[in-house]
């Protein structure tokens, strides 16, 4: 039987905590002066915390200590982390837990491919943790995307080539790091957006077992 890694990011792909990051960030810069929507936010997607910050303040032309700027990039991760110690099952994004059972049931690998440092955290808060044979986060590279290293390794742990797996993604620089690692990039979200991407899809309501067969057996 053909073994394939599944590797799923996780903000905007399994849950939307990307809500809460706006949030947390809109209150930092607006606790700054700094007017900041979902224009500016759309800008930090994918991006570290420090070159977020980094961006806010541009923004606004506005320079800080680096104590400032570490204690304001702390207050940001509590305020987000107030949110996400609230979350639960609810929080999946729709299909997305069928989806993982029917590719855990085939007895293919999966594993998270995500940038966030709470990503562990996160699938435990919302009951899914048992569904991935491997975890990488922030805390595992140090490269961002579009540098493909968190597929890489996720591969590695799944101890599945490259070429033998399909990615999940909703950013642009997610499908890029993916298409990079010679993987199969499968946009979530807009194909405007994501047009790089070898297949893209609004939602999982979109993608069906069929499909999911189809990849596997490719």
């Amino acid at each position: 039987m053909n073994k394939k890694g599944f590797i799923f990011d996780l903000d905007g792909v399994i849950v939307d905590t990307a809500k809460y990051h706006y949030l947390a960030w809109k209150q930092l810069a607006n606790s700054l002066g700094i007017d900041f929507t979902e224009k500016e936010n759309e800008q930090l997607k994918g991006v570290s915390r420090v070159r977020s910050l980094e961006k806010i303040l541009s923004w606004g032309n506005k320079t800080l200590p680096q104590d400032e700027f570490t204690r304001l990039m702390a207050t940001k991760n509590d305020e987000y982390l107030s949110y996400i110690n609230k979350m639960d099952e609810s929080e999946l994004l729709p299909e997305v837990k069928d989806r993982l059972t029917f590719i855990k049931n085939k007895k293919q690998g999966i594993a998270l491919g995500s940038a966030s440092k709470n990503a562990r955290y996160i699938i435990e808060k919302v009951d899914v943790k048992d569904m991935f044979d491997a975890v990488v986060d922030g805390t595992d590279v140090s490269k961002a995307k579009p540098d493909p290293e968190v597929f890489l390794i996720a591969a590695k742990l799944l101890n599945i080539e490259p070429e033998n797996c399909i990615v999940f993604e909703d950013s642009v620089a997610g499908v890029q790091a993916a298409n990079t690692a010679k993987m199969i990039s499968i946009g979530i979200g807009s194909e405007e957006v994501l047009g790089e991407a070898d297949y893209v899809f609004k939602d999982f309501t979109e993608i069906s077992e069929e499909f999911i067969n189809t990849l596997i057996n490719n």
